[in-house]
């Protein structure tokens, strides 16, 4: 039996079932951590003992019939964003390398309520500001299909950890399509939640009125299993809403008949690669075969997203980088005025993606410039959300591609700032408007590259959203 080849809920049903342990599928993920990280770089800090340690415990509560969750004694990873006491956190920043946080952050709380096992904290873009993990100051996490191409960002190492088989699921973030983007580059499943479904607190933000917290993994149903140990209120953060936390697993087995979902035709324009068009083209014909309507709809500001966000997002990173300053933790110069601290902690500890936004934003937030820019951008985000909501009157959710490439070579576009936050041309609407999407795989480029669909859908149908994905990944698997 070739344990790491299967999903998280396979794995699951044989631990349960006591054909397997804990320890031994967790030594599994290790035995091919071990022999496929040094090539891949998905891992910033491995935490095997600790994960052996978690296995234990977690066969122990299987025998004395005190299981805590679905998943409970399943290997993950956690992107190096996610704070855990006594495990450094570092952001994939010089600035952070050596900091270790006191606290847990809330989604850690809970995966570890619900038996977890902690592999280890994977690799980012520089504070999640990226597209492909080539920020991270950790070196570039690679595409495990082809170790010449990027894995995505910038939860990068944790598509990458998933794909690699180095564990059955990670928790990424997602602020313009970090999630869905490495999802798409690697072949596995990436779930951008709902704003607000997911508490965020203790998570290093990027900027604080686009970031979600989510699950990566191989099948939408182990995304579903994840989610439901994370989703719900938590009074740490005031952006977590008092809604209902579905039965996930339970609604992805509901049909899709009796859906109807949209194709948005600004989503399809040119630019796109021609195999990304073939596989939407049959994937539209699989929805068609499970009964579910097509038709087409219009979200007429789309061309505005990819500038609304990029001064957004930059000034709420100038805002929340400020707290770096040299003093409270992380990297600190010795240097005899506080001027010289902040300035020669920075140049020091911070990298050029994450300075240029910092510089943009401030910009973009300066006296005489925030009407013109931070204002302005504000108002054309209502009008996407806007977009969105009438979409929604009609459809039950939209399909679209999820990038314009499958994943391109390391390297390629380090250089092209602009060419980079292109790469989230058709997914950074759905963050500024603050809906939930997810990438499946859906086939593969004529060089054998992964590629996915995104499906969106409207605030907390989360369920539903999963449940289209995992009728299209059934379907592709039987055919």
């Amino acid at each position: 039996m070739e344990i790491t080849k299967k999903s998280l809920a396979e794995l699951s049903t044989l631990f349960r079932e006591k054909k397997l342990s804990s320890r031994e599928i967790t030594e599994a993920f290790i035995a091919n951590a071990k022999k496929k990280d040094p090539e891949i770089n998905a891992f910033v800090t491995q935490t095997f003992d600790l994960a052996r340690e978690m296995a234990d415990a977690a066969d122990a509560r299987l025998k004395n019939d005190e299981l805590l969750s679905d998943i409970d004694g399943m290997p993950i990873t956690l992107k190096d964003v996610v704070c855990t006491d006594g495990i450094k956190t570092t952001a994939s920043s010089k600035i952070l390398e050596n900091f270790t946080p006191p606290y847990d952050a809330t989604v850690w709380k809970k995966l570890k309520s619900a038996g977890v096992v902690l592999m280890g904290k994977v690799n980012t873009d520089e504070f999640t500001m990226g597209a492909s993990t080539e920020t991270s100051a950790f070196g570039v996490t690679r595409n495990p299909h082809d170790p010449t191409r990027v894995a995505g960002g910038s939860s990068g190492g944790s598509a990458a950890s998933v794909a690699a088989e180095m564990c059955t699921g990670s928790i990424g973030t997602d602020t313009g399509g970090s999630i869905r983007q490495p999802a798409h580059f690697c072949g596995v499943t990436g779930l951008k939640v709902t704003y607000g479904r997911v508490s965020r607190w203790g998570t290093i933000p990027m900027a604080s009125s686009l970031d979600t917290v989510g699950p990566i993994a191989k099948t939408a149903e182990d995304c579903a299993m994840i989610l439901q140990a994370i989703a719900g209120r938590d009074m740490l953060d005031s952006t977590t809403p008092n809604e209902i936390v579905p039965d996930y697993k339970a609604e992805l087995e509901q049909k899709i008949s009796d859906l109807t979902i949209g194709i948005p035709k600004e989503y399809f324009q040119e630019g796109i690669d021609e195999s990304v068009l073939q596989i939407m083209e049959s994937t539209k014909a699989i929805l068609q075969e499970l009964g579910a309507k097509l038709v087409d709809v219009s979200l007429p500001h789309t061309k505005y997203a990819v500038p609304t966000y990029y001064i957004i997002a930059p000034s709420e990173i100038s805002a929340n980088m400020a707290r770096f300053d040299g003093i409270r933790f992380g990297l600190g110069e010795k240097e005899k005025s506080i001027h010289e601290i902040y300035t020669k902690t920075r140049e020091k500890g911070l990298g050029d993606e994450v300075k240029r936004r910092i510089l943009i934003g401030t910009y973009a937030l300066s006296s005489g410039y925030y009407d013109a820019f931070y204002r302005k951008a504000q108002k054309v985000r209502t009008l996407i959300k806007q977009d969105f909501d009438t979409a929604f009157e009609n459809v039950d959710a939209l399909l679209t591609p999820v990038a314009p490439t499958p994943a391109f070579k390391v390297g390629e576009n380090i250089n092209d700032p602009l060419q980079m936050y292109l790469a989230d041309v058709f997914t950074i609407g759905a963050s500024l408007a603050g809906i939930c999407g997810v990438s499946t795989p859906v086939g593969q480029s004529s060089e054998n590259l992964p590629i996915g669909a995104q499906i969106l859908g409207p605030r907390f149908t989360e369920g539903r959203i999963l449940r289209i994905a995992h009728h299209i990944q059934t379907n592709i698997s039987t055919q």
